[in-house]
């Protein structure tokens, strides 16, 4: 869940309060017919019928399914966020805090089996053209990790550290939705690779 370099579609203009408005009704059909039925549940014509706006104007703002779960799987992130600043993880170490939120956001996911396994397929299915969406997914993942932290300004190792914890929260994902790990198993790789922050934190081991 990494950002990659766009090379796609230029900056898009900030959208109007309208607009937005319009956008969010999108993303709210597509998460409730990805809850239903998963990735093949989500088709362009439904999601425009569902949010009450133009097939061609859906299609402005999302080029692609593809394109769609992927904001989608941003903005449940984004929600998910709000609702960790509310309760924040109190683990004594930087590392156990970002385990704790990690595995609340896991749990959120598994709460919605169908929708959670329709945003991953999108993310593993994402070519260059959809890398702004993804880059949003990263950057919302890192801001997550970042306030579990309690860390504003990370290293250059840190950040290392935080991709790498992005890559195994995401594959502890997968390998969970596609049946071919426990829960458990997912809890202890995410818990394992969360102790680089503490490993990458200045001055560790040292009185």
């Amino acid at each position: 869940m990494t950002a990659r370099a766009s090379t796609s579609r230029p900056a898009s203009p900030p959208l109007t309060e309208r607009q937005e408005a319009r956008r969010r009704r999108i993303l709210r059909a597509s998460a409730q017919l990805a809850a239903r039925g998963g990735f093949d549940a989500v088709q362009m014509r439904e999601v425009a019928e569902s949010s009450q706006v133009a097939l061609g104007t859906l299609y402005r703002y999302f080029p692609s399914k593809v394109h769609l779960l992927v904001a989608t799987m941003q903005d449940q992130l984004e929600r998910l966020h709000g609702t960790l600043r509310k309760k924040p993880p109190v683990g004594e170490s930087a590392g156990e805090r970002v385990a704790e939120t990690l595995m609340r956001a896991f749990g959120a996911l598994q709460r919605d089996p169908h929708l959670a396994d329709a945003m991953v397929r999108a993310l593993t299915f994402a070519d260059r053209s959809v890398s702004p969406e993804v880059d949003q997914v990263s950057r919302q993942t890192t801001a997550i990790i970042l306030d579990a932290m309690g860390l504003r300004e990370p290293t250059a190792e840190q950040l290392s550290a935080i991709r790498v914890i992005e890559h195994t929260w995401l594959s502890a994902l997968i390998t969970w939705l596609s049946g071919r790990a426990s829960l458990a198993q997912a809890k202890t790789d995410i818990e394992t690779a969360c102790r680089l922050i503490d490993l990458t934190t200045p001055d560790a081991g040292h009185e």
